[in-house]
C-alpha cells in the first residue's frame, strides 16, 4: 500500500533507529486511527500508506490454523524431552514456516487471521492441576522447567538477528492461571505473595528477561482480586518496573469486556477500557477498545495513555520489519520451500521419539523382536485416528503416521490387524468381540488407549474434535473414560502379551494397568510422525528416554480443591503422598551410573553461583540418552519451602561404557525465597543436592549458604 502523503516518512527510513521511526510515525495518527491499531483486527490507514494487519496467530507446537505445515508433537510432548536445545532448533524450524507463510500470504492479498508475525504461543502456565483441560498445552508442573523451555521456544521464534525480530512470541497466560475452564471469564485465584513468586512467575521472568520476548498475554481470570488485564501488580510493578519489560501486552481475547461483564471491576465498556489501558494492556483481542475515544471525552484516561501503547505495538511491526523493504530484512528471503520440507519432517520425527516415556517394562518385555513375530493385533480407539496424535492448536500436516501405520511399516513380513475395540469417551462395548479376537491369534497385542479432544481441551474447543461437537474441557477423573479399561482386561485376560500406549495430554491414572499390563508406554499427542516414533520404541530402533514433566496421580482424590490456587499437596514439590509415576521419571532400554559429585565449594557467600559435577556411565549395552537431573532441598528455610525442586538438568547421550562428566551451575537468582516479611532474599543457611536420572538421588551432597 502506497502512502497518499510524505513517502519519504522518517517512520519509512530503515537507517533511522527505531525509537525516532515509532515517534514521527505515532505523531502524524489521529485519535481514532490510534485507537484501530489497538485491537487485533488493527485497519489500514490509507493515508499513510499503512495496511491492515490482524495480530491473532498461533504457533503452539507448529504453525498453526493456516494450512500445510509441519506438526511437532504437542507441547506437553516437547517438555517430555527434557531437551532445551531441540526445543529451539523446533521453535526455529516453526518460524522458517511462519515466516515463508506469512510472506506468500502478502504475495496473494491475504492478510488474514492466522498469517501475521506475531504468535500467541507459548502457553507457559503451570500444569498446576492434571484435571485441568489445557494441561496438554504446558510445558508441565515445574517452573525451572517451564522456564527452560520457555526461554528456548521464544528465541527460536523472534530468531538472533541484532536488528530484526524473526516472529513474535507472546508468553501466555499471565499469570495464575490453570483452569477452570469454565470459571475462566470470573474466577479470582487467591494466592500469597510466596507461592505468586515462588512458583507462579520464575517462568514467566525467564522468558521476559532472558528469552526477551516482545509480547506477553493476560489471562482472563483475576489474581486477589485484579483483572490480569488491568492489574498494576502484575503488568506495572512486576512485568515492567522489575523485569524490565519493554515489549507489548496483549489481552485474551474478550478479557477487556470481562471487566465489566463478569469480574465487575468497571462499570461498563469505557471504565474497562481505560483502567486496562492505565494499567498498561495494549492491545485488545476484542472490540471494547473502540470506547476509548469517549473514555478520554468522559476523562478517564488520556490521548497520551494511548500513545504509549500505540508506540509499543509499532515497535514491534517495526522491528518485523513491515515497513521495510524486504530486501533489508534477512528472514522475508525465507522460500516456502522450507514449509513441510524434509528435514522438518525429521525433526518432528526425532521430537516424537524424544517424547516417549517407558512408564514399565517388566521382564524386559520391550523391545519387540521383530524376527519372532508373526501377527500382531494393534486395538483402541487412538490407534488409527490421525487427528487424535495432533493434539489442539493445529496445522495440517501432509502426512501423519497412527501407531497402527507405523507398527505395519515396521513389520513387513508379519501379520499386523487392527480394530477400534471402543471409543474414547462412550460406554458402547460394541467392539469388543473383534478386538479380542485378533488378540487371541497375536503374539502380541499393542493397546493405545487415553484421551482426545473431546476429553479434555480449552473451554468450547471445537478443534479437533467431531463436527458439532465440543471438548469436554477440563476433567472430572484422571482415569481412562468410557469402556477403556474394560476393553483393556479383557484383552489382558486372553493371555496375549500386551502393550499399553497412552496417547494423551493430561496425565492418566492407569492404576490397574500399572500392576498387570508388563509394558506401558506414554506417548502423549506425538505429532504427525508419532506412529513411526511409537514403532521405533517398541522394537528398539529408538532407545526411550523421555521423563515426565508432571506427576501422575493415582487418583483426582488424592488432590486438593481444582479451583484451590494454594501448591500444598500439589506437585512434586509439595506433594508427600504417593504418586503412580513420579515427576522425573522414565525407563531406558540400558543403565547409567553415577559417581564422583563433585562440588566448587561447600561454603558458599550469599549471591555466588555453585558448579556442581559429577561422572555419567552409562552401565549397559545398549547406547542411549540419560536425563541427569539436580535436585535441591532447602534444609533451614525459615517459611515453607518444596520439598525438592529441580535446579538443572541436562540430556546426554552415551555408548555403552561410556562416561561423561556433567557440569551444572546453581545460579544465586534459583536460591531466592520469600521470607516471613514478604521480602524476595537468599537466606543463610544448608542446601541438599541430589542428582540423578530421576528424582531418587543416585549420588549426593549439601553445601551452606553464608553472609558476606
Amino acid at each position: 500500500m502506497r502512502s497518499s502523503e510524505n513517502p519519504d516518512a522518517a517512520f519509512r527510513n530503515p537507517d533511522l533507529p527505531v525509537e525516532a521511526r515509532v515517534e514521527d510515525l505515532v505523531a502524524r495518527l489521529t485519535l481514532e486511527e490510534k485507537v484501530g491499531q489497538m485491537m487485533n483486527a488493527a485497519p489500514a490507514i490509507p493515508r499513510l500508506g499503512i495496511p491492515d494487519y490482524n495480530w491473532w496467530n498461533e504457533c503452539l507446537h507448529g504453525v498453526c490454523r493456516a494450512g500445510l505445515a509441519t506438526m511437532f508433537p504437542q507441547s506437553i510432548g516437547l517438555a517430555a524431552t527434557w531437551n532445551t536445545q531441540l526445543m529451539l532448533r523446533i521453535a526455529t524450524a516453526i518460524s522458517d514456516e511462519a515466516r515463508a507463510k506469512h510472506h506468500d500470504a502478502l504475495r496473494q492479498g491475504n492478510r488474514d487471521m492466522y498469517y501475521g508475525l506475531t504468535f500467541w504461543s507459548p502457553n507457559i502456565n503451570l500444569c498446576r492441576d492434571p484435571r485441568w483441560g489445557r494441561a496438554q498445552e504446558t510445558y508441565g508442573e515445574d517452573p525451572y522447567l517451564t522456564g527452560r523451555m520457555a526461554v528456548m521456544f521464544v528465541k527460536g521464534l523472534q530468531g538472533d538477528d541484532p536488528r530484526y525480530l524473526k516472529t513474535v512470541a507472546t508468553p501466555k497466560h499471565y499469570a495464575v492461571h490453570s483452569g477452570p475452564e469454565a470459571q475462566r471469564h470470573k474466577f479470582d485465584a487467591r494466592v500469597s505473595e510466596r507461592e505468586l513468586r515462588e512458583t507462579y512467575l520464575p517462568h514467566f521472568k525467564a522468558a521476559v528477561v532472558e528469552g526477551k520476548a516482545m509480547s506477553v498475554m493476560t489471562a482472563y481470570s483475576r489474581v486477589n482480586g485484579e483483572a490480569c488485564s488491568a492489574s498494576p501488580t502484575l503488568l506495572q510493578k512486576i512485568l515492567r518496573n522489575e523485569w524490565g519489560f519493554e515489549g507489548y501486552v496483549v489481552c485474551d481475547c474478550g478479557a477487556i469486556s470481562d471487566l465489566y461483564y463478569h469480574h465487575k471491576v468497571a462499570r461498563n465498556a469505557e471504565e474497562a477500557s481505560a483502567i486496562a489501558v492505565r494499567a498498561g494492556c495494549d492491545l485488545d483481542c476484542g472490540g471494547t477498545y473502540r470506547s476509548l475515544p469517549n473514555a478520554i471525552k468522559q476523562g478517564l484516561l488520556t490521548e497520551e495513555d494511548l500513545d504509549r501503547a500505540v508506540r509499543r505495538l509499532f515497535a514491534a511491526r517495526i522491528r518485523l520489519g513491515m515497513f521495510d523493504p524486504p530486501e533489508r530484512v534477512p528472514y522475508a528471503q525465507i522460500s516456502m520451500d522450507v514449509v513441510d520440507c524434509v528435514d522438518h519432517k525429521r525433526l518432528a520425527l526425532e521430537a516424537a521419539r524424544q517424547s516417549i516415556v517407558l512408564l514399565k517394562n517388566a521382564d524386559g518385555l520391550l523391545p519387540l523382536d521383530k524376527s519372532t513375530l508373526k501377527r500382531v493385533a494393534v486395538i483402541g480407539p487412538n490407534a488409527h485416528n490421525p487427528l487424535v496424535l495432533l493434539g489442539n492448536y493445529i496445522g495440517t500436516p501432509s502426512h501423519i503416521v497412527t501407531p497402527y501405520e507405523g507398527i505395519r511399516e515396521a513389520l513387513p513380513h508379519a501379520q499386523v490387524d487392527y480394530a477400534k475395540g471402543c471409543d474414547i469417551l462412550n460406554n458402547s462395548t460394541f467392539g469388543f468381540a473383534e478386538a479380542i479376537e485378533l488378540a487371541r491369534r497375536a503374539d502380541v497385542a499393542v493397546l493405545c488407549l487415553g484421551l482426545s479432544q473431546a476429553a479434555e481441551g480449552e473451554e468450547n474447543q471445537e478443534e479437533a474434535v467431531e463436527s458439532g461437537e465440543r471438548s469436554l474441557g477440563d476433567r472430572v477423573s484422571l482415569d481412562l473414560p468410557g469402556v477403556q479399561e474394560a476393553l483393556l482386561k479383557a484383552i489382558h485376560a486372553t493371555g496375549t502379551p500386551v502393550v499399553l500406549v497412552l496417547i494423551n495430554g493430561g496425565p492418566v491414572a492407569v492404576n490397574w494397568a500399572d500392576r498387570h499390563v508388563p509394558a506401558i508406554l506414554e506417548a502423549w499427542y506425538p505429532g504427525q510422525a508419532g506412529g513411526t516414533a511409537i514403532a521405533d520404541v517398541l522394537f528398539g530402533d529408538y532407545n526411550p528416554a523421555g521423563r515426565l514433566p508432571v506427576t501422575v496421580y493415582r487418583s483426582a482424590d488424592d488432590l486438593p480443591p481444582f479451583e484451590d490456587y494454594c501448591m500444598d499437596g500439589r506437585t512434586y514439590r509439595y506433594f508427600t503422598g504417593q504418586p503412580l509415576y513420579s515427576f522425573g521419571y522414565g525407563l531406558s532400554y540400558t543403565t547409567f551410573g553415577y559417581a564422583n559429585l563433585r562440588l566448587g565449594a561447600e561454603i558458599v557467600r550469599l549471591g555466588e553461583p555453585v558448579t556442581v559435577s559429577v561422572d555419567v556411565t552409562n552401565t549397559g549395552s545398549r547406547a542411549g540418552d540419560e536425563v541427569v537431573q539436580l535436585y535441591l532441598t532447602d534444609v533451614e528455610g525459615s517459611t515453607p519451602r518444596p520439598i525438592r525442586f529441580l535446579a538443572g538438568f541436562q540430556r546426554v547421550h552415551l555408548q555403552p561404557g561410556e562416561t561423561r562428566t556433567v557440569v551444572f551451575v546453581v545460579q544465586p537468582e534459583q536460591l531466592y525465597m520469600v521470607n516471613a516479611q514478604s521480602e524476595w532474599v537468599i537466606e543463610p543457611g544448608e542446601f541438599r543436592v541430589g542428582v540423578g536420572g530421576s528424582q531418587q538421588p543416585a549420588v549426593q551432597a549439601a553445601f551452606k549458604v553464608v553472609e558476606g
